[in-house]
C-alpha cells in the first residue's frame, strides 16, 4: 500500500436471519426471566395483596430459600434480638448441662467465607417454626403442624448430641430458648437490658425412633 492510498474501511458485519432470531429469543427470555423474579421478589416484600395472596405458592417457590428477604417493603423491620437455642439431656446417670447449640453454629460460621447454608439456617428456622405454631404460655401446639415442629426441634437437638452422654442412653432432651435484646447505638436514647430472657420447653421423651434416619 502505497502513502497516498487510504486504508479501507472494515466491512460492515451481517447477522443472518437464524443468527438475529437466536440473539432476539435470547434476548426476550432473559428479559422476561428478569421480570419474573423481580416481580416474585416485589410481591414477597410488599405488603398483604390481592395478586399476592393469589400467587403465593409460585413466589415462594422463586424466592425460598436462595432469595428469602427478613424485611417488608415500605417497612423494614430488622431483627432486634439475639435468640440462642440449648439443649440438654437426661440419662440414668442425671440431667446434664445446657450445651450451647447456637454457639455451636456461630463458631462455625465466623471466618469462614463460604459458611454452611445449614449452620446459618437450620436451628434457627426450627426454632422459629416451633414459635410459630406452639403458645408460649404453656407450650401448647396451636395448630396441626405443632407436633411435626417438636419433632423437628428435637430430632436437630439430638443429631448434635448424639445417643449416649458418657456412656448412658439419653432418655430424655429438653430445650430453651434465650433472647437478648441488641444494644443500642451509642447515640440513641433508647435503653435496654442486656440480660437474656429464657423460655424453657417441656422435657421430650427419647426413643430409637428419634434417631431413624440420622447420621
Amino acid at each position: 500500500m502505497t502513502s497516498d492510498q487510504a486504508p479501507r474501511p472494515a466491512a460492515e458485519r451481517v447477522w443472518s436471519l437464524p443468527a438475529l432470531a437466536v440473539l432476539g429469543t435470547a434476548g426476550v427470555v432473559l428479559l422476561t426471566c428478569t421480570a419474573v423474579f423481580l416481580g416474585a421478589v416485589f410481591l414477597h416484600v410488599a405488603p398483604s395483596n390481592t395478586l399476592g395472596q393469589r400467587y403465593q405458592a409460585q413466589v415462594d417457590g422463586v424466592i425460598y430459600p436462595e432469595f428469602e428477604q427478613n424485611w417488608k417493603l415500605f417497612a423494614p423491620n430488622p431483627l432486634q434480638q439475639n435468640i440462642s437455642v440449648d439443649a440438654r439431656v437426661r440419662t440414668s446417670e442425671g440431667t446434664g448441662e445446657w450445651i450451647a447449640l447456637t454457639a455451636q453454629d456461630i463458631a462455625a460460621i465466623r471466618g469462614n467465607p463460604v459458611p454452611s447454608h445449614a449452620d446459618q439456617n437450620l436451628l434457627r428456622r426450627a426454632w422459629d417454626f416451633y414459635d410459630s405454631t406452639h403458645d408460649s404460655q404453656d407450650e401448647s401446639a396451636t395448630g396441626p403442624r405443632g407436633p411435626l415442629a417438636v419433632e423437628y426441634l428435637k430430632r436437630i437437638a439430638l443429631q448434635r448430641i448424639g445417643r449416649t452422654v458418657g456412656g448412658s442412653p439419653i432418655t430424655g432432651v429438653e430445650l430453651r430458648c434465650g433472647t437478648t435484646a441488641v444494644a443500642p447505638p451509642p447515640w440513641s436514647r433508647e435503653s435496654g437490658s442486656a440480660q437474656p430472657q429464657y423460655r424453657e420447653l417441656p422435657w421430650w421423651t427419647v426413643d430409637d425412633q428419634d434417631y431413624r434416619g440420622l447420621a
